[in-house]
């Protein structure tokens, strides 16, 4: 077994099973978390501090810079360089995350579309000048099946999405066909029925660890046009004056992540879900 993916909903324990799973394989561990490739936001991604990833090496983590975008195409083109590099030396790989579509890009024989940024400039500029919800319409005009699969209120996906349809002509034609890019790739998905109560334990713990302090200390993030919407980051922006306001937004943002992520998880069906690290060593 060269490649296995543990992913799911966040505040789901993916880490822990991560870290036994590439025990037992003498694995290591390629991150699939969008926000986590961020230098600086460490707490709210509970991304594992060096002390505690029990001689495991991680790979990328802390890779870019808040200011800038996130980009699905550079994470693919990085995380498939460390995957073929640890397959050539005999290592398995460990892929652990939550962002669907960054784990999908690299498990995944997945093609990502163009961009340009001249078609992406003027969508953005009518983005802030129409809101997300009229250019949300537009993509329903032009690609329904696409524009079912996005909130109505995310302005980034949308623009995305009908830069997609300029240049190619559909966003849905775009999207992944299921082939692994390494045949044998096992994908386990690790899910719990109390999950709310998870999610409230973490973002108490976020907050209690110092995710103010962490949020207002990185040097840019307000202004980044993505790092700043991340969980718990987005929302202490917001109040910034009222730490338990920004709690109880975080709790609340994040359930509703995580239900997006167990929708886009669970289309999968060759997921084998489980509910603890114990079972996800027993799915290998």
């Amino acid at each position: 077994m060269t490649v296995v993916a543990v992913v799911g909903p966040t505040a789901a324990g993916k880490s822990s099973a991560a870290l036994a799973i590439a025990h037992r394989l003498g694995a290591e561990i390629v991150s699939a978390d969008a926000m986590a490739l961020y230098r600086g936001l460490d707490i709210g991604t509970a991304k594992l501090p060096p002390a505690k990833r029990e001689g495991v090496p991680h790979h990328l983590l802390d890779v870019w810079d808040v200011r800038e975008r996130a980009s699905v195409a550079d994470y693919q083109r990085r995380a498939v360089a460390v995957v073929t590099d640890l397959l050539d030396r005999g290592t398995p790989a460990v892929v652990v995350g939550g962002s669907g579509l960054y784990v999908q890009s690299l498990v995944d024989d997945l093609q990502i579309p163009p961009t340009d940024p001249a078609v992406r400039g003027p969508l953005e500029a009518e983005l802030a000048e129409l809101g997300p919800q009229a250019l949300h319409a537009r993509l329903a005009g032009l690609d329904a099946a696409a524009a079912a699969a996005i909130l109505p209120t995310n302005g980034r996906k949308i623009v995305r999405a009908l830069e997609v349809v300029a240049l190619t002509g559909s966003f849905t034609a775009t999207l992944p066909t299921g082939e692994r890019r390494w045949p044998g790739t096992v994908v386990i998905g690790l899910d719990h029925a109390d999950l709310r109560a998870r999610i409230d334990a973490r973002v108490a713990d976020m907050f209690a660890r110092g995710l103010v302090a962490e949020t207002l200390a990185v040097d840019g993030l307000a202004a980044s046009p993505t790092a700043s919407k991340a969980l718990g980051y987005a929302q202490v922006l917001a109040s910034p004056d009222d730490p338990a306001a920004a709690q109880v937004a975080t709790a609340l943002a994040t359930r509703r992540f995580a239900r997006r992520q167990r929708s886009w998880f669970r289309r999968d069906r060759s997921i084998r879900w489980v509910d603890s690290t114990e079972g996800a060593l027993d799915a290998l």
